[in-house]
């Protein structure tokens, strides 16, 4: 059965136009139309997870497609994955430091926060930038 462009995108929270894009893009494909509307099977919901999974991860559509086609032979590709990897890594490190250091900032009774030693070591292991 396959799924109406409209009932894809009030799933996704994708607007049509974007569905319409990453078909141009060659990350999605219409398998048929519903009338004059475009139609994807069931799967297509999978991977429009993964795509917005991989952009918000900072994946650039360029690269996603890559990722998409790719063949275990592929080693180039592997090597760019394995660094986009370290990227993501170090990211998740910053955002749990970040994360801690506003937590204690909730909590924290010092007056003012800004001058709190814990507050002061929190913010400065979050990096600039």
């Amino acid at each position: 059965m396959l799924v109406d462009i409209g009932e894809v995108s009030r799933r996704t929270g994708l607007a049509a136009s974007a569905l319409r894009f990453y078909e141009r893009k060659g990350l999605i494909e219409a398998e048929g139309r519903n009338g004059l509307r475009r139609a994807y099977r069931p799967e297509t919901l999978d991977r429009l997870a993964l795509i917005t999974c991989a952009r918000d991860a900072g994946f650039t559509l360029s690269e996603i497609a890559e990722f998409l086609r790719a063949k275990p032979s592929d080693t180039r590709l592997r090597e760019r994955m394995a660094a986009k990897e370290r990227e993501v890594d170090e990211r998740v490190s910053q955002l749990t430091r970040l994360r801690d250091s506003l937590r204690h900032a909730a909590v924290c009774e010092h007056d003012p926060l800004v001058e709190c030693p814990e507050f002061k070591r929190a913010v400065g292991r979050v990096p600039q930038g």
